[in-house]
């Protein structure tokens, strides 16, 4: 019998870090984040990385693992995610694995079997000089029906990767754990709302200044551009690209709303989620859910 992990999925903004908290705290867990910015050191108010205050004393796991500027992929995410979970379950803690990373949600709930094989560097090198457009040309050319979003470079440059070395783009798939997915959204237009609020309040708190820092600091203009939305925009805002702050934050607002919509593509695909109505007590509706799968 495998183990029993908890996933709670959801977009921006959606409320699933918070849900995530109450949960764990309900049924003595901890929680391993899934999400590609939050991993990294000094992206806080950027990516949406959870306080020490609103962890309420709930362990979680993931987050500030590896420096900003550094490579981190799937695969490292894979590798310590499982490290993370095994070890919360040999602690006889329940496991719950929260995020809004598509990628790195189903490479764990679904135990993606991710090739070990050293990256070619040339390859990527190579790769780097050309534009993001440029880049999804050549992935279609190599596969025609590709559902891959065309603005999402570091993800076209991955399948490149992947097809240069001789790996599966749809990797097989092999889970290690018996998962209840947990699905955190809201209408449309309750979505929207809730994301200029959220893009408001971290600005408000210092989200330029962070980036500011970050750059300030050494991180790259190349990292922050490819970790894309607020740290994307607000690079090129610094850089004098845009007339005005007001500016700035329109055309972040609608990528940030075009990006929501995506994850909700991506997570509309899995028939396993159950969508918790966030409009009614979706703790109780989760407790529910959670109980009977636990008991199961």
């Amino acid at each position: 019998m495998l183990p029993k992990l908890i996933v709670i999925a959801g977009t921006n903004a959606s409320g699933k870090s918070g849900l995530g908290v109450e949960l764990a705290a309900r049924y003595g867990g901890e929680i391993v984040s899934a999400d590609s910015r939050q991993v990294f050191r000094g992206l806080d108010l950027g990516s949406g990385k959870i306080t020490p205050e609103e962890t309420r004393g709930v362990v979680h796991h993931l987050i500030d693992v590896v420096d900003a500027g550094a490579f981190y992929s799937m695969a490292d995410f894979q590798k310590q995610a499982y490290e993370a979970i095994d070890g919360i379950i040999a602690h006889g803690k329940t496991p719950f694995l929260v995020g809004g990373t598509g990628l790195y949600v189903d490479s764990v709930a679904d135990g993606y079997v991710l090739s070990n094989r050293m990256p070619d560097l040339a390859y990527r090198d190579e790769l780097e000089t050309r534009s993001t457009e440029e880049l999804y040309l050549m992935l279609r050319q190599c596969v025609p029906d590709t559902d891959v979003d065309p603005h999402n470079r570091n993800r076209v440059m991955r399948i490149l990767e992947k097809i240069h070395d001789g790996d599966d783009v749809a990797p097989s798939r092999e889970p290690r754990y018996d998962t209840l997915r947990l699905g955190v959204t809201w209408d449309r237009e309750t979505l929207r709302r809730r994301i200029d609020e959220r893009l408001e309040r971290r600005l408000e708190q210092g989200m330029i200044e962070e980036v500011k820092q970050l750059l300030d600091s050494g991180v790259s203009e190349t990292f922050m551009l490819k970790l894309g939305l607020e740290y994307r925009f607000i690079t090129r805002y610094l850089k004098g690209e845009f007339g005005s702050l007001e500016e700035m934050k329109e055309q972040l607002s609608t990528a940030i709303k075009q990006f929501a919509k995506r994850q909700m593509t991506w997570f509309r695909r899995d028939p396993a989620i159950h969508w918790l109505d966030m409009t009614d007590d979706p703790v109780k509706q989760a407790c529910g859910l959670i109980d009977a799968f636990l008991a199961g």
